[in-house]
């Protein structure tokens, strides 16, 4: 076992380009390794010759979202150092982060300044990026200290985006503001000539708890840091009470949950349906007609809702219906039920409540000849034939046990690697999220659904499988699920089996796996894997 620790060590320094100084680092303070102790610079490289170089830096700052006092938020502030303006978009009356928009192929350089009272590292979700650009919680930087990344946009043309990611703080930090858009642009997607400009709309959703004097509040509550945070104040792009003003023409919709750990059933008010025309890796071949889309925290979808139809003056609601965690047995989240746990950290909206989301107002006539198009763009399949492991696909187990949250029976270490975690670069991997489909991990007291995200190249559903659909949990969220396409996040219910193919191309180096329900990444549902 010793030999095995010291092989994954040399291992690690490998992959992180370190010499004596990380070796101290990983002795004295395994669990939090600094860019400074992994000797990752903090000034740019001579080789690398970026098309756009942007600066962010961090900060405590106070912003109007309510009337009264402003609220204290850590904010992400953007600046355009190289490139066009337009890349960056702040909102100074929201506590998000910049919107970020860029597009493929292009190269950029990002400065990372950090002024917090705390450690923090950002990580580009959904992007495939080199393992040291990827936001690992090991470049967790201090305050005063710069991290510089360095990557072109490989990614198709999508709704990605980018959050804080250091160890045991990511539900505190996002919640706090470290968060925003990342849009990717490409040719394929230009020529459709969808609806643009503010007619191409960002919807992150998030939920909320503020005080009497409008300042966020957040606990480590046991209870919650179990279920997940769960807010009574549904925010939309950093404001409440959203109110989208439209003319009667279509608009694309990108919606972003970005809810520490809420799920959401989506649905309008009148009845209409979802017409979705991407997922969380950009466009569908064509468009998918639903009755309510299932969002959960991290995933992203987008939408084509035409108000061409409808009346000056005609309002509507989009909102989260009713709907059960299922098998969660006593600890909550029954259909629209508190059970033991309710609302837990103060919140009113228990897990599955039925509850308003934002208003539109139709408000303007406007002519467009918009017309969706049949065909979105072309996806080419992974094929089963060519994993390296057909037969035995790489399972991952989830579970809630002891307090503790877990994949494959283990916590989140750094330096921690075992051999089921090790994959050849420039592999397809078969891979299945087993949550109580094979055995009880995922059942009983302690089930409930958990998101889970892999860092590095996008994947592609194969097949859910359940235990029972009969069940109530199953049946209220079934027809909401959308696998087709490209995806970096996948919804995975208590008795439930979610097989994926997953690419490891181009880059060696440590990539995470994870829970993105945040409460549960920070108690250790969360593990590296080596790509060498």
């Amino acid at each position: 076992m010793k030999n095995n620790v010291n092989i994954q060590r040399r291992q690690l320094l490998k992959f992180a380009g370190a010499g004596v100084a990380a070796t101290a680092a990983l002795t004295t303070f395994p669990g939090l390794l600094s860019a400074k102790a992994m000797r990752v610079s903090g000034q740019p490289s001579l080789e690398f010759n970026p098309d756009v170089e942007i600066s962010l830096t961090e900060e405590v700052k106070y912003v109007p979202i309510f009337n009264g006092p402003q609220t204290r938020v850590w904010k992400v502030l953007g600046k355009v150092l190289k490139g066009e303006q337009s890349v960056i978009t702040n909102d100074d009356k929201s506590y998000l982060a910049p919107t970020i928009r860029l597009h493929k192929g292009q190269k950029v350089r990002i400065y990372l300044k950090n002024k917090l009272p705390s450690a923090t590292i950002l990580h580009w979700h959904g992007l495939h990026v080199p393992s040291k650009m990827d936001g690992n919680p090991m470049y967790a930087i201090a305050n005063g200290e710069t991290y510089v990344y360095e990557f072109e946009i490989l990614n198709r043309a999508g709704t990605y985006w980018y959050h804080a990611h250091t160890h045991g703080l990511t539900a505190k930090h996002v919640y706090s503001g470290l968060a925003g858009l990342f849009i990717v642009s490409d040719d394929e997607e230009q020529a459709l000539k969808l609806p643009d400009g503010e007619f191409d709309v960002p919807v992150v959703i998030q939920d909320r708890n503020f005080d009497q004097q409008n300042q966020l509040q957040y606990s480590n509550h046991m209870m919650q840091r179990m279920h997940g945070f769960l807010g009574d104040q549904i925010m939309i792009n950093g404001r409440p009470d959203f109110e989208l003003p439209v003319a009667t023409r279509a608009y694309r919709m990108r919606l972003l949950n970005g809810s520490n750990s809420r799920i959401y059933k989506l649905a309008w008010d009148d009845g209409t349906p979802m017409k979705v025309i991407a997922t969380d890796g950009g466009l569908l071949e064509r468009a998918e007609t639903l009755p309510y889309l299932m969002l959960a925290p991290a995933e992203r979808r987008e939408i084509w809702v035409d108000f061409s139809d409808k009346q000056i003056g005609t309002e509507l609601t989009l909102r989260s219906l009713e709907f059960s965690s299922g098998g969660m047995g006593m600890m909550g989240g029954g259909m629209g039920g508190r059970g033991m746990m309710g609302g837990v950290g103060g919140g009113e909206l228990a897990s599955g409540s039925d509850f308003s989301v934002l208003k539109v107002r139709v408000s303007k006539k406007a002519s467009s000849n918009d017309v969706l198009p049949k065909q979105l763009s072309q996806i080419k399949a992974l094929r089963l034939a060519d994993a390296e492991n057909p037969q035995s696909p790489r399972r991952i187990t989830l579970s809630m046990r002891h307090m503790s949250a877990l994949l494959n029976g283990r916590s989140y270490k750094m330096n921690d690697i075992r051999e089921d975690e090790i994959f050849p670069v420039n592999t397809l991997q078969l891979m299945e999220f087993d949550n109580g489909f094979h055995g009880m991990g995922g059942m009983g007291m302690m089930g409930m659904p958990h998101p889970m995200h892999l860092h590095g190249e996008q994947f592609q559903v194969v097949k859910r499988e359940v235990k029972s659909k009969s069940g109530r949990g199953y049946s209220s969220v079934s027809e909401g699920f959308l696998d087709k396409g490209w995806k970096d996040t996948v919804l995975v219910m208590p008795g439930e089996k979610v097989t994926i193919l997953k690419p490891f191309n181009d880059f060696t180096g440590l990539f995470m796996y994870h829970c993105h329900n945040l409460e549960h990444e920070d108690m250790g549902m969360m593990r590296d894997l080596l790509v060498k």
